[in-house]
């Protein structure tokens, strides 16, 4: 896919609000923000594919943090901008000395459905859909189509403040041995990464919290 798909995605989250306007106005429209911390894990890749060391190699578990824009359409559900990033390395045990760091960056549009009316909590599950983007130190960047879904509890705090615990996942597909992170110095070009399927999965753990107005 393109670098240009974080802007692409811009594009998609315009036309997404666009077309939940109406719908939401219909039902006393309101947003919320959101932010949330999560650790995460997964990201399985194949490093020196076709030689004698070829090996998978993983991304190492560590924190990740994101941002949520939500346009609601009944109260309900809502429409969803999702933004998350993850700053990690492959793993110095699968790869060795020098392993170098990744960034893991997912930019989505979807939606959440709320479910129950027990007023210390609701349960919550969102789908979204856009690109995942990952990019090694010193080499070029990895950018596909990706999903994700999650579910998790909202717990009210006042009434436009809540606090969300949940669980995500995200899956990226990527052409089956399609080489990654390639850089070409002084006319000579390599590749540190080669998919080692058809896609790449992760998964967090989150809690964060919602604004509504």
């Amino acid at each position: 896919m393109s670098q240009q798909a974080p802007k692409s995605i811009s594009w998609m989250v315009a036309a997404a609000l666009v077309v939940a306007a109406p719908a939401a106005t219909a039902a006393e429209s309101r947003l919320e923000v959101g932010a949330f911390g999560a650790w995460r894990l997964g990201g399985e890749f194949t490093a020196g594919a076709d030689t004698p060391a070829e090996r998978e190699v993983d991304l190492e578990e560590s924190g990740s943090w994101g941002l949520s824009l939500g346009l609601y359409r009944d109260p309900d559900s809502f429409y969803e901008f999702l933004y998350s990033r993850q700053s990690t390395r492959l793993d110095r045990g699968d790869f060795g000395p020098g392993a170098p760091g990744i960034s893991a960056e997912y930019y989505h549009v979807g939606g959440t459905l709320l479910f129950g009316d027990e007023p210390r909590y609701r349960s919550f599950v969102s789908l979204t859909i856009g690109a995942g983007r990952f990019k090694a130190d010193g080499f070029g960047a990895e950018t596909d189509l990706s999903v994700s879904l999650g579910t998790g509890l909202r717990v009210p705090v006042t009434e436009r403040l809540a606090i969300d615990f949940g669980v995500r996942g995200y899956l990226t597909f990527i052409d089956q041995d399609t080489r990654l992170f390639c850089t070409s110095i002084g006319g000579q070009g390599g590749c540190l990464l080669e998919s080692s399927g058809s896609s790449v999965f992760q998964a967090e753990a989150s809690a964060g919290f919602r604004w509504r107005f």
